[in-house]
């Protein structure tokens, strides 16, 4: 009978108890606690200890326990999951369902815990064991051994437990089928005082999990940065008034349209932990480490800074807090302002790979100031462009919050800072086919163009969002199940580096696949033309970036017209004359002559979006 199925077969004869063990010694290791968690998964430190969940068949116990374990494997935290019916395949498949065996069944699964924990894994056993007695005789093994326990109830009600019962159990004991069952003819002794009770049958799994996540912050389990919470930094409504009123006592500091794209970064929460512009500490282990250490490994790639005239810097030090205005509208607070040199040739150079003043963004680097200031940010409101496409611009928290609504579980997200062609859209549906065939019911295209600054030659924001309806509304992707929104960040054309800050952002969104192509966030060089990064470059470093194993990456098939199915098409090298690849640079220039693609390219409506802007830009030149 299954093991987790709390049933008790009537008849079931008792288990002789072995005999204690005489003539044994304990051995001590040499290895130390200490020392297992310094070699033991990417975030340094012991953390072995027991999760115990409890609660009744159904009730979710391996659900979450499971969703714990994966949560903290992606977080480079190690961890195991022990399930009841698991156990009862190899360990346990002498023992029954008599209370003894029950009793046995609880003491050898606390033994093995006990020694994952010892070895400094986060051990998750989800296992019914109904009886206090049992959890309590668990509890003392751990706490003699100097180990922590965490008694976590599934406070999951029966009645929901019997209306979700899987294997049809509950159905069964209803009708006396099955004897003895927990929660229906057997007793199911509620925990007293859990160190956390999880009303499964309300919240969702997710929800559950960051719970258990943030009582293991709290009791110094795992660090800060593991708890997946999204930090805005806007000032609590009851305190913007007298915010207001300080920051008129304030010195201002006026910050330009990029300055305040990157603000509205930070505010929502896409920095995460950055509690506001980057201090020295935390620029300089951006600029060599590509990722913040304090408190565990977060990756940043890329710097988050707020440059500054020599001018305004004798201006400013020393104060404790500053205003920063933008055409004259107050945005936010920078408190315990410090500020230090803006080096930037070794900047671009680390950054890009290059200090070349033809890169668009290294010459606006070099065009800003001699200092940058760094410090925590109280932003006043939300930062809104009025453009018409606000609505469209969702935080971190928001586009979580939607994802929930719709009930998605699983969310790919597509970069983009181009129109959208058939090939695009190949890739996009390919994916989402390739996530039902793993088992996922409701996987969601996060269709995110970035809407922060671009280089000139780029096609606007206004102009590309409304090519992307045009898509959905030819139906090319599923607008059921495709939430588009905008990423607020500016544009930096740093390759591999910059990548690492997109994926890293969309980790924020509650994202789990990330779609990368060819040549992501690259540009021609300056004075060659060629690539300045190389193409796949992109693609590999994402594979094997510190601080990104919670998403898996989905690598971009190559897509090219093919001339005999008159549609775009995953690439065959092996019939490459069927193939016709319509670059870019082609396209903008079917585009701008008023001339049509090949059938089946772009979807019709969304090239008419595209050749109207180009050919509106002939007509204004």
């Amino acid at each position: 009978m299954d093991a987790g199925s709390g049933i008790i077969p009537t008849g079931a004869q008792e288990r002789t108890v072995a005999k204690k063990s005489t003539n044994v010694t304990y051995q001590s290791h040499h290895v130390s606690r200490q020392k297992r968690g310094q070699i033991l998964g990417e975030r340094g430190g012991f953390r072995g200890c027991c999760l115990w969940f409890t609660g009744l068949s159904g009730a979710g116990k391996t659900t979450i326990a499971f969703a714990v374990e994966e949560y903290l494997i992606t977080k480079g935290i190690p961890a195991y999951g022990l399930d009841g019916d698991n156990i009862r395949h190899g360990l346990n498949s002498n023992l029954g369902f008599t209370q003894v065996d029950r009793e046995e069944n609880i003491r050898r699964i606390s033994e093995v815990s006990k020694l994952f924990a010892d070895g400094g894994i986060i051990s998750l056993t989800a296992f019914i064991s109904p009886y206090a007695k049992d959890r309590d005789n668990a509890r003392k093994i751990f706490t003699e051994a100097g180990l922590p326990f965490y008694e976590i109830f599934i406070n999951t009600s029966l009645e929901v437990c019997e209306k979700r019962d899987v294997k049809g159990l509950y159905k069964k004991a209803r009708a006396g089928q099955i004897k003895g069952f927990t929660g229906i003819d057997q007793v199911y002794e509620r925990p007293s005082n859990p160190e956390l009770s999880l009303k499964a049958g309300v919240d969702t799994v997710d929800e559950c999990v960051q719970q258990v996540i943030e009582l293991l912050q709290n009791e110094g389990i795992v660090p800060i940065q593991a708890v997946e919470k999204v930090v805005e930094l806007f000032v609590p409504a009851s305190k913007v008034e007298s915010t207001l009123a300080e920051a008129k006592t304030l010195p201002k500091l006026h910050i330009n349209k990029l300055d305040l794209q990157w603000l509205q970064v930070l505010a929502e929460g896409w920095g995460t932990p950055l509690k506001g512009f980057m201090r020295e500490r935390e620029f300089l282990q951006c600029m060599h480490f590509g990722c913040l250490l304090d408190g565990g490994v977060s990756n940043q790639s890329i710097p988050i800074v707020l440059p500054l005239t020599t001018e305004d810097k004798e201006r400013l030090v020393p104060v404790p807090a500053i205003a920063l205005y933008h055409d004259g509208k107050l945005h936010a607070i920078l408190r315990n302002p410090e500020f230090y040199q803006h080096r930037k040739e070794e900047r671009a150079s680390r950054q890009f790979g290059t200090g070349n003043a033809g890169h668009p963004y290294v010459k606006m680097i070099y065009d800003s100031g001699d200092w940058l200031v760094g410090g925590d940010l109280e932003v006043i409101s939300r930062i809104t462009w009025n453009d018409g496409l606000d609505k469209y611009r969702l935080t971190p928290n928001e586009l979580r919050a939607k994802f929930r609504s719709i009930n998605a579980d699983a969310v790919f997200a597509f970069q983009l800072r181009n129109p959208v062609h058939n090939g695009h859209a190949l890739l996009m549906t390919d994916t989402r086919r390739r996530l039902l065939e793993r088992g996922y019911k409701n996987p969601v295209l996060l269709l995110h163009p970035l809407g922060g600054w671009t280089k000139d030659d780029d096609v606007p924001l206004d102009v590309r969002m409304r090519q992307h309806a045009a898509v959905l509304e030819e139906g090319v992707l599923d607008a059921a199940s495709t939430v588009v929104a905008i990423f607020p960040s500016p544009m930096m054309y740093a390759g591999p580096t910059e990548v690492q800050w997109h994926a890293k952002a969309r980790q924020a969104t509650g994202a789990h696949f990330y779609i990368v192509g060819r040549d992501p966030a690259g540009m021609p060089h300056p004075d060659t033309k060629e690539d300045l990064y190389h193409a796949q470059h992109g693609r590999k470093v994402l594979t094997m970036a510190p601080g990104l194993t919670q998403l898996e990456i989905v690598p971009f098939r190559v897509a090219a017209y093919n001339l005999k199915k008159g549609a775009m098409d995953f690439y065959d090298p092996d019939h490459k004359a069927d193939f016709l690849f319509i670059s870019g640079t082609k396209m903008r220039a079917l585009a701008r002559s008023g001339e049509l693609p090949p059938k089946g390219f772009m979807a019709p409506k969304a090239w008419d979006v595209l050749s109207d802007y180009y050919k509106s830009l002939q007509t204004t030149a």
